[in-house]
């Protein structure tokens, strides 16, 4: 006993922001980030694979892994040669350059604050895997293998890599002052316009809308749901890049918004078909996650409850419009969730960020009003918008013109797995 008692001060010493102070590094801060980079990575494999792979049909069930597990370790090559530098180098207003090209001058001794830059390198790369794959739910169930390769790494490169720069890399959106804690920009708004300019160029699904395509295997579905709402901790409260109260207060309104998503849209199923649906539930969940998101650093508990009620409310009538009255088939709703969350979620920041609401007041807003912050908040979401949807088509036209996009009708009716892969994801 006693000899635990004087382990546990030793600990805590070790894990003192104090200890490292003369050379700027914190222990504490980097055990807390590589904890979150875990967390961050869980979210993509296994928690959105399992999340998208139960909701598409059985047909598809490994396409959809495979497409998430290949993009994990493309992106994570891409980063390592060029997309780390064009993000975070010293470059432009709009891009970075070209000096930690492989990641050069990344050695086991360099910093970034005070952590290690190898622990920020690497988380930071864990948003640039879930980013392309969230795009997945876009055109899931019809795009060739090779193809969604090829269009997921020109795009990491030519969107992901400049928008990141803008916001977090010192370029122009962040010198403006727009408030994005987590990525409601740079992850939610670029995947989510992404996602619904996939879905009108390649069009729908053989069969939509007339045709039922109900999700294969919501117990699988609800599991990678928990797996993300778990890592989700890590990618929002990870993003004070510290061990401190703003990582505390992120994970807590992060917390807070999704609880309050999930009843809201579970609440609206409810009004309007006379029951609540499991699948109601963990996509009001995401929502109320994907909209807290860009907030989650600046706003206090009030002001999430708030963002997670509306969240839940907005995000569904956004997925019904879409799929209802445009007939636009976005398979796994990526825009009404992650789209129109990152963007709301973005403007919403500047409304309780304010330390002027009372109870649903946040850290302030410094020298901004609501209504210059909320300009900001605009400013940012509509170029981020615009510039994702015009690269995305592009992108996605050059693809097509060079391997196609689209596999056959009679492919996609027999599904991708033996198509793509020549497997199956169950033995029926």
């Amino acid at each position: 006993m006693r000899t635990a008692q004087m382990i546990s001060p030793l600990i805590a010493l070790l894990l003192s922001p104090s200890v490292f102070a003369d050379d700027g590094f914190s222990g504490a801060n980097t055990a807390w980030i590589l904890t979150s980079t875990a967390l961050v990575l869980m979210m993509t494999i296994p928690g959105l694979s399992l999340f998208y792979g139960g909701l598409v049909r059985v047909k598809n069930i490994l396409s959809v892994l495979m497409q998430c597990f290949a993009i994990t370790c493309m992106v994570s090559l891409l980063w390592l040669v060029i997309g780390y530098s064009l993000a975070f180098s010293e470059g432009s207003d709009y891009l970075g350059g070209f000096d930690q090209f492989l990641l050069g001058g990344v050695t086991e001794g360099s910093m970034s604050g005070d952590i290690p830059e190898s622990v920020f390198v690497m988380f930071q790369l864990t948003f640039a895997i879930i980013t392309p794959a969230l795009i997945v739910g876009g055109f899931a169930e019809r795009m060739r293998f090779s193809s969604m390769l090829t269009f997921s790494g020109l795009w990491l490169l030519v969107v992901y890599a400049p928008i990141t720069h803008w916001v977090w890399g010192g370029g122009w959106l962040g010198q403006m002052g727009l408030l994005d804690f987590a990525g409601g920009t740079v992850v939610h708004v670029t995947a989510g316009v992404a996602a619904l300019v996939a879905a009108v160029v390649m069009g729908p699904r053989h069969g939509f809308p007339s045709q039922p395509m109900p999700p294969h295997n919501m117990t699988m579905t609800i599991t990678g749901a928990g797996l993300l709402w778990v890592g989700w901790f890590g990618f929002n409260a990870g993003s004070a890049l510290a061990a401190n109260g703003d990582a505390g207060m992120a994970m807590l309104v992060t917390h807070i918004s999704a609880s309050a998503g999930a009843l809201t849209w579970v609440a609206c199923e409810w009004s309007k078909f006379g029951r609540p649906s499991a699948l109601g539930a963990v996509t009001g969940m995401v929502a109320g996650l994907g909209t807290i998101t860009p907030a989650s650093g600046f706003v206090g508990p009030g002001g999430a409850l708030c963002i997670g009620i509306l969240a839940g409310f907005v995000c569904y009538n956004a997925t019904v419009f879409l799929k209802q009255k445009l007939k636009i088939d976005d398979s796994l709703d990526v825009f009404p969730v992650h789209g129109v969350g990152g963007a709301l979620g973005t403007l919403l920041a500047a409304v309780f960020a304010s330390d002027a609401l009372g109870v649903f007041s946040g850290q302030g807003l410094g020298e901004e009003t609501i209504g210059s912050q909320l300009m900001i908040q605009a400013t940012g979401v509509i170029a981020t918008g615009l510039y994702t949807a015009v690269a995305s088509y592009v992108i996605l036209k050059l693809v097509d013109a060079v391997l196609g996009l689209r596999v056959s009708v009679d492919e996609e009716t027999e599904g991708l797995d033996l198509t793509q892969h020549n497997e199956r994801g169950y033995d029926l």
